[in-house]
């Protein structure tokens, strides 16, 4: 198997594996097992409130909402979603499973998904890894259709990455990466740093202190892995309810706002959360 070797400063030596030839499942299982192990010897601490003492009150009410205070802090995440998504506007709806891990200690998302096109199996796997992204979909797990990669790709899954600890993983927000600025009451901008990678994001509550929307200018659109194009990026969520100790957003729709028109491309039902896995 062809590998080709990144020098980044400051860190040690990395190798990426040139996953055209890989099969998706076993490099997604492979990064798994590689995460659980490194997380699994971090010392166990319990998020407190001089935590959030930096944390906008929008932020605060959102975490004192989602049942953070007093439990642990988090290591890292396993995240099953159902749904159904499409490429483009017109296009048939195509119903998903999928399953994710994401590490936050060296921050890496490793997102698996299953469906099928025109009757066809395809799979997926986007994965996040020393500030460096992916996107290979393939059908029947061995011809590629879609091959995202580049510094576009390496800024979109950064902010995707932050949208799932915003969501999935909200005791993480107390991460001191995070640049926080209060808009008003219920609404703050955040600025999340992994890294050389930046991005920007705009965060809406409501009266409950439920986070019910996500907005970024910093995501890019793609279809065949070549060309990416960038639109403003936003998640609404709804239907909070308790998920393993956890007060989560069990219902998500992602679009695109294209000039003069939405593009909703995906919508995610939240199956389980599980926090610390072993």
């Amino acid at each position: 198997m062809e590998e080709r070797k990144i020098k980044k400063q400051g860190k040690r030596e990395i190798e990426i594996k040139d996953i055209k030839i890989m099969n998706l499942k076993r490099l997604y299982r492979q990064e798994v097992r590689e995460g659980l192990r490194r997380t699994g010897i971090i010392k166990h601490e319990i998020v407190t409130e001089s935590d959030m003492l930096h944390l906008p009150g929008a932020v605060k009410r959102y975490l004192d909402y989602a049942g953070v205070t007093g439990r642990e802090k988090v290591r890292n995440a396993k995240i099953e979603f159902t749904g159904r998504i499409r490429s483009k506007p017109g296009d048939q709806w195509m119903k998903f499973s999928s399953q994710q891990y994401n590490f936050f200690d060296n921050q890496t998302r490793a997102f698996y998904i299953t469906a099928r096109k025109m009757g066809m199996p395809a799979g997926g796997l986007h994965l996040y890894k020393n500030e460096q992204a992916f996107m290979t979909i393939k059908m029947f797990n061995l011809f590629t259709i879609v091959d995202a990669r580049g510094e576009k790709m390496n800024q979109a899954e950064t902010v995707t990455l932050f949208n799932d600890m915003c969501f999935m993983a909200p005791a993480t927000l107390i991460d001191k990466n995070i640049e926080w600025r209060e808009v008003d009451d219920r609404t703050v901008d955040a600025n999340f740093t992994n890294g050389s990678l930046s991005i920007k994001a705009r965060l809406y509550f409501n009266e409950k202190g439920e986070l019910i929307n996500f907005i970024s200018n910093d995501r890019y659109e793609t279809t065949d892995g070549k060309t990416l194009l960038n639109y403003p990026w936003s998640t609404p969520v709804k239907d909070y309810r308790e998920i393993n100790g956890s007060r989560l957003a069990t219902g998500a729709s992602t679009i695109y706002h294209h000039p003069g028109d939405d593009f909703c491309y995906g919508e995610f039902n939240l199956k389980d959360v599980r926090y610390n896995c072993i």
